[in-house]
């Protein structure tokens, strides 16, 4: 992804604040314009809402469709994207979205993710153990630990990962790819999650495609087509996203170093931690567009139907009508049994799926970095890092630290 530079940021009126902060501009929003449109990377604009009531309305309202795949309506981008594919679960709404989500009720419980954090705890530190006294961590580790735990969970050989996250990034991307590159790696990556799929039905184990291929909701289960877009949705959410909050967090831990050292010497603060990183950090984008299908009353007025909307996750969480001092990072705030009402993971019958597996994952990731380094510092001066501005994730390049 090329490096943050004013002329080429894909939300021209929605630059990002200094050292990767949500846009200074969201303090106006909140204020005097709830709703106030937005140019998306594809040109297009549509409403976006702010206010965090308002954007858990939009996100649990039955009228909020993901069904935006009819002529003319307002894009995220350019050429095929995520909104087009009608089999997958971010697309579908009720009662197709309604019996997906039952079937695989039982996939992601926490239950069944703590199987894996054994696994993921060991590929962190042997990733720390690796890179030595001087590293980057976005290419030593916060971008091989969640594609070698997405492997792992899903049964896949790494000797591919680099393959797929060609075609995962593509679709992340505001970039001017062709229509037709765009097709073609969807269908390459649709082919080889089908294969994948076989192969697992051959050699049956318990890694979690085996789940899927046996969740059942009484006789129903399901069907080829969505189990291939269930793989595609885990493999590029499970790898890029969690990538990008990882890569975020330590950033801001650099930033405020005495928060990191108490995460050093109080690692019981570790879950709490990890909710204000989602808080604050998550979830990396602006979020996905809803097509509003009847009249929805917010507080900057009424939606009319057949308006498609913008409620940003990122802006939500930063709401000073919910949280105290928005814009302040503390590793404290969801200490002590404080609810966590953060939108990172949405809300509503789109709550993301593999929240409980992100958790832990970024769990086990900042448990690493603060018991086996806990002198980590930053090798060059944290307002000069560069910052991508051709993708729907907001993330540093490169993070160069020392162990000691």
């Amino acid at each position: 992804m090329a490096e943050q530079s004013g002329a080429t940021w894909p939300w021209p009126d929605l630059p990002p604040g200094p050292m990767g902060i949500p846009s200074p501009d969201l303090d106006r929003r909140y204020a005097e314009g709830p709703m106030e449109p937005v140019t998306m990377p594809s040109g297009d604009r549509a409403p976006m809402i702010v206010r965090y009531e308002d954007v858990r309305a939009v996100l649990t309202s039955p009228a909020g469709s993901r069904d935006l795949r009819a002529p003319g309506l307002p894009r995220m981008v350019r050429g095929m994207g995520l909104d087009d594919d009608p089999a997958a679960l971010i697309n579908q709404d009720p009662p197709e979205h309604t019996r997906y989500r039952r079937i695989m009720q039982g996939t992601f419980t926490p239950r069944h993710i703590e199987r894996w954090r054994p696994c993921a705890a060991a590929i962190a530190t042997e990733l720390l153990d690796a890179a030595g006294e001087e590293f980057d961590v976005v290419a030593d580790f916060a971008l091989p630990l969640p594609a070698r735990v997405i492997c792992e969970v899903l049964g896949v050989p790494m000797d591919r990962f680099e393959q797929f996250r060609g075609w995962t990034e593509m679709f992340l991307s505001s970039s001017e790819a062709s229509a037709e590159a765009r097709a073609e790696g969807f269908a390459a990556f649709m082919a080889y999650a089908r294969d994948l799929i076989a192969e697992h039905r051959s050699r049956p184990g318990d890694d979690l495609i085996d789940l899927l291929i046996s969740a059942r909701d009484g006789e129903d289960a399901l069907s080829e087509d969505e189990l291939t877009h269930m793989v595609f949705t885990l493999i590029m959410a499970g790898h890029e996203t969690t990538a990008s909050i990882i890569i975020r967090g330590a950033f801001r831990l650099l930033c405020h170093p005495g928060q990191y050292a108490e995460l050093t010497v109080r690692p019981e603060l570790l879950e709490a931690a990890v909710e204000e990183i989602l808080r604050h950090e998550g979830p990396g984008g602006n979020g996905l567009l809803r097509l509003v299908t009847e009249d929805v009353q917010l507080s900057g007025g009424t939606v009319p139907a057949g308006t498609v909307v913008l409620p940003n996750p990122a802006a939500a969480n930063h709401d000073p009508s919910v949280f105290d001092d928005p814009w302040r990072f503390d590793i404290r705030r969801f200490a002590g049994g404080t609810p966590n009402p953060h939108l990172a993971f949405g809300h509503g019958p789109h709550y993301c799926l593999g929240a409980n597996l992100a958790r832990m994952e970024l769990q086990e990731a900042f448990r690493a970095l603060v018991t086996r380094l806990p002198r980590l510092r930053p090798r060059e001066d944290l307002p000069s890092v560069r910052w991508t501005d051709d993708g729907l994730i907001h993330r540093p390049r490169r993070l160069l630290v020392a162990a000691g």
